[in-house]
């Protein structure tokens, strides 16, 4: 299933539990099809600590969100994330509402929301420096644009770019999206 093999692509890091939150663009043909799939694997990966929701929808693309919640409430909670998204308009810092807004803000037109980082467990400093700076000017670039702990950076993102080369294989052994998904114990 194409729905499977994108979320082995490019959510790899967050079903690992090294990453908060994934995202990606997914085609389509039938609203009732991507809807029963999307329930499908939220049932399944729930348990695990996974949830699956579809940000907003272009034409026969869904961007589809997979985040674990419990990550993304801790980040959320975190003060000066806090007073960075309330210059956004997000009044409460409350996974569901946050991610009703952060809904919003993609369906409106305009600039897109880069404050989506924070939603993706990105490093604030480098969401803030990739707003101020308009994408130029990164020290480096991998899976985000890095403004601030390049070492850091380059040691995830090879954290990330291995996960994701040994999910790959793997799913393509035979094991499925739930047997590689890693439990949260924070559900």
């Amino acid at each position: 299933m194409l729905l499977e093999k994108n979320l082995i692509e490019y959510c790899s890091p967050t079903l690992a539990s090294l990453k908060t939150a994934s995202l990606f663009n997914h085609p389509f043909s039938s609203e009732k099809e991507l809807e029963d799939q999307l329930a499908g694997l939220n049932s399944q990966l729930e348990g695990k600590g996974i949830s699956l929701l579809v940000l907003c929808r272009r034409r026969n693309k869904a961007l589809i969100y997979v985040c674990r919640k419990s990550r993304l409430q801790a980040d959320l909670s975190r003060p000066e994330v806090g007073r960075f998204l309330k210059a956004y308009g997000y009044e409460q810092m409350e996974v569901e509402a946050a991610l009703n807004r952060l809904k919003e803000r993609l369906n409106q037109e305009g600039d897109f929301p880069h404050e989506i980082g924070v939603f993706l467990g990105y490093p604030l400093e480098d969401v803030v420096g990739f707003i101020q700076n308009g994408g130029k000017n990164s020290k480096c670039t991998g899976y985000w644009k890095v403004y601030a702990d390049e070492r850091e950076a380059a040691r995830v993102f090879a954290r990330f770019r291995k996960c994701r080369t040994v999910y790959a294989r793997l799913w393509q052994a035979g094991r499925t999206v739930w047997q590689l998904t890693v439990s949260s114990s924070d559900k």
